[in-house]
């Protein structure tokens, strides 16, 4: 699926020196001025690296203890059901065999350990693929002034401004450290997820719908877009 999407996406920086702009808005949800990534997320296209990322965090997410009991583990009698030969019979020790109902299971699952990494290095660059994936797809925006939401209305409202711009039905807050305060607030509405900056990996981004990134990570604030103003001219008579 990664592979596809970077496929079907032919107009993601074909130079790998091009400037990237998203869309910017206010926590009101008004238009803002687009904004311009910075160069980390000027990357090479690389499906592989992403692939790769998507795949440990998946692998690392399971925690591999599902476990069944063999014939040695269940707590059942080891005394041997009949003698062996003469009754006719098949040639049973226990009912701690797997044949019998309460016995143990002959080849079920059992604990694995799980030791998929990626080194720091290509965590970070297969983050800010994913951004620059989701730039490219139109799937990323930027929100000013997120610390100042004070209420769970106003979060809603967000979020329902964001929706009626871009048309997304799933947002993920990417959020600074100072914009602790809200994640309560953000909580409480089934559309969005609220993950730190610090903390969000390839399968946040990749998987999270529409990507809303807060500015203050980056401390640049935007420009309100004013609508442009017609020039009337005064006609003698």
């Amino acid at each position: 699926m990664v592979r596809e999407v970077l496929k079907n996406n032919q107009k993601l920086r074909k130079e790998q020196k091009v400037m990237i702009k998203v869309q910017s808005f206010s926590a009101k949800g008004v238009k803002l001025e687009d904004y311009k990534l910075p160069k980390e997320f000027e990357t090479e296209k690389n499906p592989g690296l992403l692939a790769q990322a998507i795949h440990v965090y998946e692998e690392r997410s399971h925690v591999g203890l599902r476990k069944t009991k063999t014939r040695s583990e269940v707590n059942r009698t080891t005394k041997k059901l009949y003698r062996q030969k003469g009754t006719g019979g098949a040639r049973h020790g226990s009912r701690r065999a797997n044949l019998f109902v309460g016995g143990g299971v002959a080849l079920g699952p059992r604990p694995e350990k799980r030791i998929l990494t990626l080194p720091n290095k290509l965590k970070d660059y297969a983050r800010a693929l994913a951004y620059s994936l989701k730039a490219g797809e139109k799937q990323l925006v930027l929100v000013s002034g997120v610390s100042g939401i004070g209420r769970t209305k106003e979060a809603s409202n967000l979020v329902n401004a964001l929706q009626k711009a871009t048309g997304a039905k799933k947002f993920t807050f990417i959020l600074s450290e100072d914009s602790k305060g809200v994640v309560r607030f953000f909580k409480n509405l089934s559309r969005a997820k609220v993950v730190f900056y610090k903390n969000a990996n390839v399968y946040d981004i990749f998987r999270g719908g529409m990507i809303v990134l807060d500015e203050s990570i980056y401390g640049k604030p935007s420009k309100e877009v004013k609508p442009s103003k017609k020039v009337e001219t005064k006609t003698k008579k």
